[in-house]
């Protein structure tokens, strides 16, 4: 299954800290977000799950990892999924702690061993998330956010938020708080919980092909008596969607998940009946959000070169 596995160097630290990192067709940003982490001295080990990409980025791929020994490429799976290349890369992890990270993600450095230190005071199983920002120092949506119901879903999806009284999911419009903080649901992009956790929940639901993976292994994580919290100090620079892959397929795959979500978690029949409603809304409203961004990149002419 695991072709091209480069060795590991015997090394030694206080808490080992592995990198989890899945790429499909990334795009231009996977080497710097592997720089990054490369160039950071509290990282043991970075796992890279190539779930598919062209010639020439793995030739990238490969150079780097012939000058970094704590490198690791497995190849030879295919496309699996993200939850599923995320298990695969835990299992091959020797870390003490596991930060899942994306490969459009640029993270600063030390912020890993910050989630790490937060992680320690907290109940097992724990998981502790970054701050998200754009390249101007901007606060992205996804990094801390509200409990997930179909109920807010509507109203996040549908911009109803926008109105007097009402709230979305979404918290990066808020005051941001000046420590580390619980936090219902953080973002998959930068995500960290020890080997102890991530063992107890069974790492990530793989029925999650893509997206909403995040949000169920949180919410697992609080129903099994654990810890969720948001370390702000944790700062990544996350470009987001440059991936190669067309975005009206992602959007599909988070319409999937979502549904996936709200049915495994509706218990009463009262909730399955008000997702069978919400399900178009849903489906409207990101769909058409994703067709409308890739219509705008259409008229920008926005050239996007892979790595």
């Amino acid at each position: 299954m695991f072709a091209n596995v480069y060795p590991l160097p015997v090394r030694y630290l206080d808490k080992r800290i592995s990198i989890v990192m899945v790429t499909y067709h990334t795009g231009p940003s996977l080497l710097e977000s592997l720089r990054a982490v490369l160039s950071d001295p509290d990282i043991y080990e970075i796992i890279l799950v190539d779930n598919g990409n062209s010639a020439a980025a793995r030739q990238r791929m490969w150079a780097l990892a012939g000058k970094h020994q704590h490198l690791r490429i497995i190849q030879g799976q295919g496309n699996i999924g993200f939850g599923r290349a995320c298990n695969y890369g835990a299992l091959m992890a020797r870390g003490d702690y596991i930060l899942f990270l994306n490969p459009d993600a640029v993270i600063t450095k030390g912020a890993a061993m910050k989630m790490a230190e937060c992680g320690q005071k907290l109940q097992a199983p724990w998981i502790t998330g970054g701050l998200l920002e754009t390249q101007t120092g901007v606060e992205q949506r996804g990094a801390r956010r509200k409990e997930l119901t179909p109920i807010s879903a509507v109203i996040t999806f549908t911009g109803l938020y926008k109105f007097p009284g009402v709230q979305s999911i979404h918290l990066e419009k808020t005051p941001r708080p000046d420590k580390p903080i619980h936090m219902p649901v953080v973002s998959g992009a930068c995500m960290m919980m020890d080997r102890v956790s991530f063992d107890i929940l069974g790492g990530f639901d793989e029925r999650y092909f893509l997206h909403v993976e995040d949000i169920d292994i949180c919410r697992r994580a609080r129903l099994a008596g654990g810890e969720v919290f948001f370390v702000p100090s944790a700062k990544v620079m996350h470009y987001g969607s440059s991936s190669m892959v067309r975005i009206q397929k992602v959007e599909y795959e988070k319409f999937k998940g979502f549904v996936r979500y709200f049915w495994n978690y509706s218990s009463r029949f009262f909730a399955k009946v008000l997702l069978v409603f919400a399900v178009p809304c849903m489906f409207f409203a990101i769909m058409g959000r994703a067709w409308w961004l890739a219509l705008r990149a259409t008229w920008r002419d926005e050239p996007r070169e892979e790595e």
